[in-house]
This record gives structure tokens, C-alpha cells and sequence, in this order.
């Protein structure tokens, strides 16, 4: 039996991110909505991540988003709660309500309902925001994973994108 709650290889790559980002005096917070707290349970699985984790929003709703991140409710309404847009406002808004030095946001649809034919299923959107960048450092994308393994393999290749993101 396996000493962690969640799949060797998110708790893997979790350990890298815990460690880079301690051995860069670096704070991150996530915002996250299809994924549901996993991101932020993969860090704070591995031991010494209080050093760097500042702070897990999953603010699931449209509601809890305006909420918790302030994202606008005007964002959501033109362009969507899976769009570039809304997960860049998940980012700014998780840097502004914490003390983080880097945030990273997370929204799509995981399925196995709620796809459309402009964002099928397996479509998630990741932001990530720096305190005090210039505008190169903007990182927002949208990825395609693959659906055929269900929900759960959605959610997994999502966290372990958003993890990557968090690498200094």
C-alpha cells in the first residue's frame, strides 16, 4: 500500500514542484474549478509544502468564482466559464487575495456531459499569473485532453499540466 492518498505519478510530479519552488523562496496559490482541490492536494501531500503553498481556491460555481476571485461577472457572461479569459481572471484574482508570488488557474469540462461542439469534453484552460510581471510572462492556454478514460483521467492530465506550470 502506498504512503499517499493520490496516483504516484501526481504526487511525483507534485515533489518536484514542492522542491523547485523551496529552493526558489517561491509562494504559489491555485485557482481551481474542474479539478476540484486536486492540485491543491497533490502539493500539500508532500511534506515541507507549507514552505511554498500559500493558498487552494476551488471555486467551482460562476458564483463562488465572482465570489472568492472576483472574477467579473461580465467576463463569464461573454466569454464563458471555460475561456482564457475567465481562467486569467482565476489567476489575478488568486494573487490578489493571497500572498502568493505566482497563481495558477484551472477551468474546463471534465465530462462526461457539459462538452459542445466549440469545447468538447477534455477542453481545459490554464492560466498562470506572476505578482508584479510584465506582460511576457502572461502564460494562458487551452488544451484538448484525452476523454476516453473518463472524468477522472480529465481531471489527472489537467493537474499535472497546471503542476508543470508551477515549475519556476
Amino acid at each position: 500500500m502506498s504512503d499517499y492518498l493520490l496516483p504516484a505519478v501526481l504526487v511525483d510530479k507534485a515533489r518536484e514542484v514542492v522542491a523547485a519552488n523551496r529552493a526558489a523562496r517561491r509562494r504559489v496559490a491555485v485557482a481551481e474549478s474542474c479539478t476540484g482541490g486536486l492540485v491543491s492536494a497533490a502539493l500539500t501531500e508532500i511534506a515541507g509544502s507549507s514552505e511554498m503553498f500559500e493558498a487552494g481556491f476551488v471555486t467551482y460555481s460562476n458564483t463562488a468564482k465572482s465570489a472568492a476571485l472576483r472574477v467579473g461577472d461580465e467576463v463569464v457572461e461573454t466569454f464563458g466559464a471555460v475561456s482564457i479569459a475567465t481562467a486569467w481572471a482565476m489567476a489575478r484574482g488568486a494573487l490578489e487575495k493571497s500572498d502568493a508570488d505566482v497563481a495558477v488557474a484551472i477551468t474546463g469540462i471534465a465530462g462526461p456531459d457539459g462538452g459542445s461542439d466549440k469545447k468538447p469534453v477534455g477542453t481545459v484552460i490554464f492560466a498562470r499569473a506572476e505578482r508584479d510581471a510584465s506582460e511576457e510572462k502572461i502564460v494562458a492556454d487551452q488544451k484538448l485532453f484525452d476523454a476516453s478514460g473518463g472524468r477522472s483521467s480529465v481531471r489527472l492530465q489537467a493537474a499535472l499540466c497546471a503542476l508543470d506550470l508551477l515549475m519556476p
